[in-house]
Order: structure tokens, then C-alpha cells, then sequence
């Protein structure tokens, strides 16, 4: 009879050993992100880029992290080919019969056009780009990784300011394309050019798909401008710097963060020299910090790329932003949902990444992320070489730095 016992005994907790395991691999939950990424548009070699780094660094979480609280992400990458009705779709797709935890989008006019969908159902999204107008009231759910347009404006005014020579007011040129994203940086440098002692002397807009720049670079020469602030992505700064050749004209160019991928170094080579002056608001490898070799180990582990570039920098930072908010929501709730990851989002207070890129601040009415630049010059070969620290433009006084 105890032999019976001991044997039901046994196989009592043998079968609830199983369903325990059962139960637990029933309640693990793959954690759902999409991201729609331009890859097949125009300007496409940089959101290539980004889905690159943003793709190997989930897949770093998955693998060498463990996930989230055991739970995987699931990433899906949608191509909307920089169309924002396609995006308009993917988005309610994603919020509704696809039911995703948090989102990606890429460009300023789907950021702004996704803003009622996201709200009514209440899906966290992150814009690659920060155009700024995404975070006009009502600002849920909507959320930039880094410092705005306008701070590129500002950073870029201060650091002109501060380098140009002589009496007379620097005169500058803005060179953009002709819609939000390009456009996003004129309203604000005319708003400053009066408090920097700056003279805009020429804007030029023209369409993604122009062959040529140089009626444009030609109009900026005639108008005497000393340095051109560029709103462009690489391929059309490579055409810039093309231009500026053919009519032998060698201003000072300052882009933002924009303005380099990986594909710009191969096709500007010779064309760079000691002229392009970028705003990137992150961390290179000569920092050495402890997020950028995260990055480093990223690339050297997956082989996506082959070395840092800005494009796919950026993929990870949006990578890292979606991970630690999943992260923070599991830590805080105890469940990862859409509503307990942007719960977690608010509660980032100076949150650090390692100086991968600057510190993140977010509160229930401000999603701007951080308001922190600095400029570097742009080598040929691909490197970066740092022309000032990192600052609060418009709140700091701008450092400039020796190059040697």
C-alpha cells in the first residue's frame, strides 16, 4: 500500500512539474515592435541603414541578452518606399489586426500623419526623423529619440558664429529639399539669424529626385554665401560637393545628422577634403564610451556593416529606446503591453545609454528626448573627427576644439 502511495505521489508531482512547464511556456509572450522604414524610395540607402542597425541590435537582445523577462521582441520591417499613405496603413495595420507594442516610423510626414491612429490606440511610435512638429499637443504616445531640427539650427548658428572671422555678419546659404524634412530647418535659422548675427543670403529647395545641383550651388555662389547649411541626405551632398567643384566655389558645408551613410563615403571620395562639417548629436568610436562598443560589438557580431556610420548608429539607438522601454515596463509592471511601455517611456529621468547618444528625458508633455549637439568635420575614409563638445545650444556657451 505505501508503495502505491509513494508511486501516486510521484506521478502527482511528475505531472505537476509538466503542467507548471506548460503554463509557463503558455504565458511566455513575444514582445511585438514594427518599424516602417523607407527601403525601396527615394532616399533609400539610408533607411536601408537604419534597418540594418535596427534589426541586429534586436537580434542582440534576443540572443546574447535573453530578451526581455525571457520574452523575445518580435520585429517586423515594413517598407513604405518614403510613401506616407503606405505608412498611414502600415500603422493601422500595426495598431489594430497586427496589435504591435510599440512602433518605429522613419520620416516627418508619416510622423505627423500617424499621430491620430497611435493616440486612438494607444501604441507608443518613435520617429527616426525629429522633425519637430510631431510633438505639437497632443503629444501621447508620439516620441523623438534625440534633440529636434530646431536644435540643429541653433547648434549650427552658434558654431558659425563662433568660427567665422571679420566684422561683417556671416553669410549663409541654406541648400534643403522641398518638402517637411527639408523644409523643417528654414523657419527656425531665419527665427535665429538675427540673434547670431548671421545673413541668410540664399534658400534653395528642390525635389528628391533632382540629377543635379548645380543651378542651385551656382544661385548660393552668386549670392555670396560663405557657408551652406544642408538639410539633405548624402547622395545630394555628394551632388552638392560636385556642384561646388564644377563652378569652383569651396564655402565651408555644414549638414546635420543627415548627412552621411555608409554609401556617401563610397561615392564622395576625393570630394570631401577639409570642407563638410556635420551636427551629430552621438558617440563615435575615438569616445571609446560603453555604449558605443555595445555598437561595435553589434556590427562585428552580425557583419551588417563593416564600420560605425550615422545611418545605422541610428538604427541601434531606436533599437536600444524600444528595448529599454520594453525593459522598464517589465521591471515596473511585471507585463509588457503598449500601455506599460510608454508608462515606463514617461518615467525616463536623464535615462543613460551608455554616450551612444545623449542622455533620454521623458515626461507626460515633453517627448523631445534630449536637446544636446555638438559638430564634428568629416573626414574622407569615413571617420569623424570632433570640432566642439557637446552642448545645450541656446542654453551653453559652444566649446570649439583643435583639429589636428
Amino acid at each position: 500500500m505505501r508503495r502505491l502511495v509513494n508511486f501516486m505521489f510521484v506521478i502527482v508531482i511528475m505531472v505537476g512539474i509538466l503542467s507548471f512547464g506548460m503554463v509557463t511556456g503558455a504565458s511566455a509572450k513575444a514582445i511585438k515592435a514594427g518599424a516602417i522604414i523607407n527601403l525601396t524610395g527615394p532616399l533609400s540607402s539610408w533607411g536601408q541603414y537604419h534597418a540594418k542597425g535596427l534589426q541586429d541590435y534586436i537580434r542582440y537582445v534576443n540572443e546574447v541578452k535573453g530578451g526581455i523577462g525571457g520574452n523575445k521582441i518580435d520585429l517586423t520591417v515594413v517598407d513604405h518606399a518614403y510613401k506616407v499613405p503606405e505608412a498611414v496603413k502600415y500603422v493601422k495595420k500595426f495598431c489594430t489586426s497586427n496589435k504591435m507594442d510599440i512602433l518605429a516610423t522613419w520620416d516627418a510626414g508619416s510622423g505627423i500623419m500617424v499621430k491620430p491612429i497611435i493616440q486612438k490606440y494607444k501604441t507608443p511610435n518613435i520617429n527616426f526623423s525629429t522633425f519637430p512638429a510631431i510633438l505639437k499637443p497632443p503629444v501621447d504616445y508620439a516620441y523623438l529619440p534625440f534633440g529636434s531640427y530646431v536644435m540643429d539650427t541653433i547648434a549650427v548658428s552658434e558654431y558659425i558664429r563662433n568660427i567665422h572671422k571679420g566684422a561683417d555678419s556671416p553669410k549663409v546659404a541654406l541648400l534643403t529639399y522641398n518638402n517637411a524634412f527639408g523644409k523643417a530647418i528654414q523657419a527656425p535659422m531665419k527665427a535665429y539669424a538675427g540673434k547670431y548675427n548671421m545673413n541668410i543670403v540664399a534658400i534653395q529647395e528642390f525635389p528628391t529626385k533632382t540629377p543635379d545641383l548645380s543651378t542651385e550651388l551656382l544661385k548660393i555662389k552668386s549670392a555670396g554665401a560663405e557657408y551652406i547649411f544642408t538639410q539633405l541626405l548624402g547622395g545630394h551632398v555628394v551632388m552638392a560637393l560636385q556642384a561646388a567643384d564644377r563652378i569652383k566655389y569651396n564655402p565651408r558645408f555644414i549638414g546635420s545628422w543627415t548627412a552621411t551613410d555608409p554609401d556617401f563615403f563610397k561615392r564622395a571620395k576625393g570630394l570631401i577634403r577639409n570642407r563638410l562639417y556635420q551636427q551629430f548629436p552621438g558617440g563615435l568610436p575615438v569616445d571609446g564610451t560603453p555604449g558605443m562598443k555595445v555598437m561595435e560589438t553589434v556590427w562585428k557580431k552580425y557583419k551588417s556593416v563593416s564600420k560605425f556610420d550615422t545611418a545605422t548608429w541610428e538604427g541601434v539607438v531606436i533599437g536600444m529606446l524600444i528595448e529599454r522601454g520594453c525593459r522598464r515596463a517589465f521591471e515596473k509592471y511585471g507585463k509588457v503591453n503598449s500601455q506599460t511601455i510608454n508608462d515606463a517611456l514617461e518615467t525616463f529621468n536623464n535615462e543613460s545609454f551608455g554616450g551612444l547618444f545623449p542622455n533620454v528625458t521623458y515626461t507626460k508633455t515633453d517627448h523631445g528626448a534630449s536637446w544636446m549637439a555638438r559638430i564634428v568635420k568629416v573626414n574622407e575614409g569615413g571617420t569623424y573627427t570632433p570640432a566642439t563638445s557637446f552642448w545645450a545650444p541656446g542654453k551653453e556657451r559652444v566649446r570649439i576644439l583643435k583639429i589636428k
